[in-house]
């Protein structure tokens, strides 16, 4: 369906007059976004605290990771959904009732203190909109510029995270230090608020009469558009590959640079701050390769980029378990980050570029549950083999299972050849 609320613009209007970086329609979509990732990292403090202060640590757990059950269940209608109202439109929609029901439990908890089951409760509403939510952001850059610059937007997107990602917990510790729960709350919620008007801002291109109707015809269901979109996938010789390299690299990742860290910071002695360290050293790198594929724009042979990152990235991540001491660890840990933020942001970039503009939603539903479904399954997995046999063997074998995808990479010769648009 062709989304008529969207504000159309002409087709002359995004093309290439000036790159993504300073293009103030893009600007304002990467401002919005921002801040609503910002929001987000604000909220899930605020949920953690509250559920910490509520209830038991096992309790606090549960409603911490509740919201990941209707974000993975619900994922993939909500691309169905973002493909046939509109990016633009389900975006604005779900960001404001996001924001709007953080605001109410930031109101109620500053009158009252209704204990756990409304932290649960705003966990799956919360996760339930973002089923929705990220499928449409994900979306939604294809409309704003050309193909020429997604690659450069993808950059953009990777810097509003690591931003985020920075800025967001100190916010969040502030709110609860001076208010508690329910001003960490209300933060989260202004924040999302403000990025409301700056997506309403947000010029989109309308699309041709072929693309608008290639996969969500007027009268198919939102079933067969939903197996239009995974043939889609399947039988493209570039996103087919691209899904297993992206699975792969998210299964050998997750794990150790998550709960695999904090059991190795225990096991060298490098405490709490050590392990802020090797994050941070994460963090700069791939906050770099952001930064540069922003600048550059456009990296020749992508597909072969991609996968060329991908190896090497994962035997620094072998080489993580192996650091001698935490200067060592911290060093790595950038290469890390410099590896792995090239090659996802190369993959992302091929996926946007690759996949036609009608199948996007579904397409970055895929991805998203891959990245945010299945990938952190492999937590307790790693966390329960560290146990058994340390942190090397299991730092080996993610580092194996990620490598894995840049094998997929370089034997998929579409994959392997893959080019960025000019």
């Amino acid at each position: 369906m062709t989304d008529l609320t969207d504000i159309p613009t002409r087709g002359a209007s995004l093309a290439t007059e000036r790159p993504a970086h300073r293009d103030p329609n893009v600007l304002r979509w990467v401002a919005a976004y921002t801040l609503s990732m910002v929001g987000d990292m604000v909220f899930y403090l605020a949920l953690s605290w509250a559920a910490v202060q509520n209830g038991t640590a096992a309790q606090a757990g549960i409603v911490t990771a509740v919201s990941a059950v209707p974000r993975a269940l619900l994922m993939l209608g909500g691309g169905v959904v973002a493909d046939r109202f509109g990016p633009r439109r389900v975006v604005i929609g779900s960001d404001a009732v996001r924001c709007g029901t953080v605001l109410a439990v930031a109101a109620v908890l500053f009158a009252t203190d209704p204990g756990l089951w409304l932290l649960a409760l705003l966990a799956v509403v919360f996760g339930t909109v973002d089923a929705v939510f990220l499928p449409a952001v994900g979306a939604l850059p294809a409309r704003i510029t050309t193909k020429d610059q997604l690659a450069r937007v993808q950059g953009m997107r990777g810097l509003g995270i690591r931003f985020a990602a920075v800025v967001g917990a100190p916010l969040g510790g502030l709110g609860v230090a001076v208010g508690g729960s329910a001003a960490a709350f209300a933060c989260a919620g202004l924040l999302i608020a403000v990025s409301v008007p700056l997506l309403v801002s947000v010029r989109v291109r309308e699309l041709p009469p072929d693309e608008a109707t290639a996969g969500t015809a007027r009268d198919s269901t939102a079933w067969r558009d939903l197996r239009a979109g995974l043939r889609h996938i399947r039988r493209h010789r570039v996103l087919g590959p691209l899904m297993i390299t992206i699975a792969l690299g998210d299964l050998g990742f997750v794990g150790p640079l998550n709960v695999g860290l904090t059991l190795l910071a225990d096991e060298r002695g490098w405490g709490a701050s050590g392990m802020g360290w090797v994050l941070g050293g994460f963090g700069t790198g791939a906050g770099v390769a952001a930064l540069l594929l922003t600048v550059r724009g456009r990296v020749p042979h992508a597909g072969l980029v991609a996968a060329g990152a991908i190896i090497p990235g994962a035997a620094a991540i072998a080489a993580l378990a192996y650091a001698p001491g935490l200067p060592v660890a911290v060093g790595t840990a950038v290469l890390v980050g410099l590896l792995t933020g090239l090659s996802g942001a190369m993959c992302g970039a091929l996926l946007q570029t690759q996949t036609d503009t009608a199948y996007l939603g579904r397409v970055t539903a895929v991805a998203g549950i891959v990245s945010l479904g299945i990938a952190p399954l492999s937590m307790p997995l790693s966390a329960a083999a560290i146990g058994v046999w340390g942190t090397g063997p299991v730092f080996v074998v993610s580092a194996v299972v990620c490598a894995l995808g840049g094998v997929v990479a370089l034997c998929a010769p579409g994959l392997r050849r893959a080019e960025l648009p000019k």
